[in-house]
């Protein structure tokens, strides 16, 4: 896939509602009137935001969607830590499917023929992978990603890290556990980026009004950046997002590798589907108040400067 633009939108903001259709505005949203689209939002757990995606999120984006006249909007989510209908049941992600009029996706229900095999070749999956079909069919993707670091060997969760909730932990019939291998491996975090190479991803919805900066994914230490943050390429929005994770004081390889350096971003910018380096990515503040974030970032991004 050819590298996409690497501008990174920046609010600073905590109304969703209002945030929101600014960011979106900003990706040709009526070019997804008539098209078929599908969301990956984060529900590995029921646990409140930022460890999953916030209703007012959700609803925003699928409202926006259905604004320009989207033909379906679908969410299909394969939880890890939870089964999967009572995670969307208990974070009101069902019933706002229910109210709004779009379709939902419990994975772990799919049949085998509702997967896409990804084969091994060039990656450092032993059996290459299962990505489900509905994202492989979809016109359009769309992903709305949370702020937080990740204790069981991803370092940070982010918007590469959500599309494992694409890929299936056993396929129907099958009794090889891909989340084993994964969660098993040394090269997770080169692993999650080869995921990301084997699908086209429209713009991702970062919600950084609040973020965990440790344990995660589920629960850690609670900071407010209160930002919001919108790229066509999920590598640049990363690299974003680990600036701020830096800012208010990660640990561990978060804190104390350069951006480029952090394994997820540099095996991404080896396979190329988003931006290789720091000097491809623009800021772009949306606010008078986001300016100062901004240049913070900037000075993470561009110097390695990192924050102990």
């Amino acid at each position: 896939m050819a590298s996409s633009n690497g501008d990174v939108y920046i609010l600073k903001a905590t109304d969703r509602k209002s945030a929101i259709p600014k960011l979106m505005n900003r990706f040709t949203i009526e070019d997804y009137s008539g098209k078929h689209i599908a969301i990956k939002a984060n529900y590995n757990s029921a646990d409140p935001f930022p460890a999953s995606t916030h209703i007012d999120t959700l609803r925003a984006i699928v409202d926006g969607l259905k604004a320009v006249g989207s033909a379906d909007i679908t969410l299909a989510e394969r939880s890890g830590m939870g089964d999967t209908r009572e995670v969307l049941q208990q974070t009101g992600a069902l019933g706002l499917s229910e109210e709004l009029g779009f379709n939902v996706v419990v994975l772990d229900d799919v049949p085998k023929e509702e997967w896409v095999k990804i084969e091994h070749s060039g990656t450092h999956w032993v059996k290459g992978f299962y990505l489900a079909k509905v994202f492989h069919d979809a016109d359009k993707i769309v992903q709305t990603c949370c702020l937080k670091t990740h204790r069981f060997g991803g370092h940070f969760t982010l918007s590469m890290k959500c599309s494992v909730g694409m890929v299936a932990k056993r396929v129907p019939g099958g009794i090889y556990d891909y989340m084993w291998e994964l969660h098993g491996s040394p090269y997770q975090r080169s692993m999650i980026a080869e995921i990301n190479s084997s699908y086209n991803l429209d713009f991702a919805i970062m919600d950084g009004v609040k973020a965990f900066i440790t344990g995660g994914p589920e629960s850690g230490t609670v900071v407010e950046p209160n930002l919001m943050l919108a790229s066509h390429d999920r590598v640049a929005l990363d690299a974003v997002g680990v600036c701020i994770l830096k800012l208010y004081g990660a640990k561990g390889k978060v804190g104390s590798e350069d951006v480029f350096e952090q394994d997820q971003i540099k095996r991404a910018a080896e396979l190329g589907f988003g931006v290789r380096s720091p000097d491809e990515i623009k800021l772009i503040a949306l606010n008078g108040e986001a300016e100062e974030d901004v240049d913070r970032i900037k000075q993470i991004l561009h110097t390695n400067i990192i924050m102990h």
